[in-house]
């Protein structure tokens, strides 16, 4: 069976996108080039940053038309990270609320990719 390896955005500058993500994470940035670049993110996960203008086949699904969503352990550290992301300037779609999977909210990347950080319910 395959192994899921990437999650890959369409981005209109991959340096600067990566520049974004790198910072926001705190993953370092391992390739770069002004059409793709790449940050480890965890387990073998990496998160590829395509121009939109050069990905073959073009795409022509809009940003925004899914999400990468991330876990935090607890309320305190949705509520660290919720801070952390307004005072960067992160357009918020969805202030932390209570929902059926846990406590969630959900930002915007620059290129206006959905970026949910959630809390799941406890098991």
């Amino acid at each position: 069976m395959p192994n899921f390896s990437f999650v890959l955005l369409y981005v209109e500058n991959p340096p600067a996108s990566a520049g974004f993500y790198a910072d926001l994470l705190g993953h370092p940035i391992v390739e770069t080039s002004p059409t793709f670049a790449m940050l480890s993110l965890s387990e073998g996960v990496m998160l590829g940053l395509w121009s939109r203008k050069t990905v073959e086949p073009a795409a022509n699904a809009q940003a925004g038309a899914s999400e990468v969503a991330f876990t935090v352990e607890n309320a305190a550290a949705l509520e660290a990270t919720f801070a952390d992301w307004k005072k960067r300037g992160l357009s918020i779609l969805q202030e932390p609320v209570q929902m059926d999977f846990g406590t969630t909210f959900v930002a915007t990347d620059p290129d206006g990719h959905r970026l949910r950080v959630f809390v799941p319910v406890a098991a």
